[in-house]
């Protein structure tokens, strides 16, 4: 069975494993994005994170977001994994690895990517801090969810 390109998991991620899965012969750049758990947020200390996900939505929002970048620059290769679960700091959360034949577009790609998964991706994540918690809301922090975590409604059964 080949590796998935596009997961949401709750191990450590391996970046030379997402590398693996978009080495090319043809390739000339391979560019990662690795984002990890920092301790300080604002003026805030943070102990832990908590990132949850409505997955299989997820991975199918992860995979638009490898089309749409195959799409705007056709000779890229993309592989996208989230991690969920509690992370600690300096715990890497997601890994963004893109080929291509030259490194302009591999950085292009890249850098749409993480901006794509904090905009439609379904992931949610909670801030733990010294003196208190609170669901953040989605990644652009722009939807907060004031009592709780958000709720998950399964429409379509996808």
């Amino acid at each position: 069975m080949r590796d998935k390109l596009f997961e949401v998991v709750e191990d450590p991620i391996s970046v030379d494993s997402l590398i693996k899965k978009v080495e090319d012969r043809n390739a000339g750049a391979i560019t990662t994005f690795i984002g990890t758990v920092r301790e300080i947020t604002g003026k805030k200390k943070t102990i832990y994170l908590e990132y949850q996900a409505y997955k299989p939505m997820a991975e199918k929002m992860l995979a638009q977001i490898g089309k749409e970048i195959n799409e705007r620059w056709p000779d890229t290769k993309v592989a996208i994994t989230h991690r969920i679960g509690s992370l600690d700091i300096s715990a890497i959360a997601v890994v963004i690895a893109v080929s291509s034949p030259h490194r302009k577009p591999a950085y292009q790609a890249n850098e749409y990517a993480i901006e794509r998964i904090k905009q439609i991706v379904p992931i949610w994540k909670k801030e733990q801090w010294e003196d208190g918690e609170a669901w953040i809301g989605d990644q652009k922090e722009n939807v907060p969810y004031p009592t709780g975590k958000p709720e998950i409604k399964d429409e379509d059964n996808d």
